[in-house]
């Protein structure tokens, strides 16, 4: 465990080469800059959460070309419209607080299953809880149902077809890789993360508990324990030095044209550096989140700053002790059983 935490600290500061990081970076900034002024020129600035989830479609898949990126995104572009449509559906019950924290390690854990079966990158579920925390935060009738899968189906399509056009125009084509499932612990992992992290968040009464649950799911995300150590880490460290710069970005009050194009920027400036250095990348992760909600329903910003660090810090903390508590566990489970061997 010593050298696990060494190699921690290492990691911590480490910035990796990343080829081709501008064309990723390109394509998500402009699957996120449409759909958002789409639904602002129809005068329907509530709809760009539905928007701005589905668009995350064009994260996925970065590393795959033609039509094994194709199927990737599709399937993650299902997923998140599902999730969207789920949130809207929790959001329609009066004590959606507490209903959305079990509702999201569900979401959670079915996603790991479906991420480890198609081999997503990004890899595990962080988006789809990320998407349906989101929205089911927020109060909602049951007439909104269609229009969330309405709006983020076409965002995720145009998602789609930005990621894709490429191969299209090129007529490229690959074999997609093929589902496959191996039962592994994993989704358990993630849905226990959600429900301390969301049920502490909750109980505690901050203003956005699915911030928390998404700071738990981020260390889990990357394999080894070192690297889930740097990614709590850097989750923490990023968030808190962030929220300097989303006090700067917040501080003008913004027109909503005027945020989705710095919305855009930063989308586009974090996928340049999100594969280099995860706490980097997170010095823009941070404010572009809150500008997002900002742009649906706008909140006071000294509220949303302190939500926001005190989230972090409980889910990504909760995120490291599961890390650091399973080998433990492990060696408990195992000498357990051996005297019946």
């Amino acid at each position: 465990m010593a050298e696990q935490l060494r190699a921690a600290l290492r990691g911590l500061l480490y910035v990796r080469p990343v080829p081709g990081a501008h064309r990723v970076a390109l394509r998500a900034g402009i699957s996120v800059v449409v759909p958002l002024l789409v639904v602002l020129a129809l005068g329907r600035p509530g709809w760009s959460v539905y928007a701005v989830f589905g668009a995350f479609t064009s994260l996925y898949g970065r590393n795959h070309v033609h039509l094994s990126r194709a199927v990737m995104q599709a399937s993650a572009g299902m997923a998140l419209t599902v999730s969207i449509v789920l949130g809207v559906l929790v959001g329609t019950v009066e004590s959606r607080a507490w209903v959305a924290v079990p509702a999201a390690a569900g979401v959670a854990a079915l996603g790991a299953v479906l991420a480890a079966a198609q081999d997503w990158h990004p890899p595990g579920p962080l988006f789809l809880v990320f998407a349906f925390g989101a929205v089911a935060s927020a109060p909602h009738t049951v007439p909104d149902v269609p229009v969330a899968a309405g709006v983020a189906g076409l965002s995720s399509l145009f998602a789609l077809l930005v990621g894709n056009l490429g191969s299209v125009l090129r007529r490229q084509r690959t074999r997609p890789a093929r589902l496959a499932h191996v039962w592994t612990w994993e989704p358990v992992r993630y849905a226990l993360a959600v429900l301390l992290a969301g049920g502490t968040a909750t109980a505690v009464g901050i203003g956005h508990p699915y911030w928390a649950m998404v700071a738990a799911v981020a260390p889990l995300s990357v394999e080894g324990v070192a690297a889930q150590l740097v990614r709590a880490a850097h989750r923490i460290l990023g968030t808190l030095f962030g929220l300097l710069t989303s006090a700067l970005l917040l501080a003008p009050q913004l027109s909503p044209y005027a945020t989705v194009l710095v919305v855009a920027v930063l989308q586009i400036v974090t996928e340049l550096l999100v594969g280099r250095n995860y706490g980097l990348a997170l010095l823009f992760i941070t404010p572009m989140a809150l500008l997002m909600g900002q742009l649906a329903v706008p909140r006071p910003a000294g509220s949303l700053l302190l939500d926001r660090g005190v989230e972090t810090v409980i889910g990504a903390g909760i995120g490291g002790l599961i890390v650091l508590g399973e080998p433990w566990l492990r060696a408990r489970l195992t000498a357990a059983r051996l005297p019946w061997r």
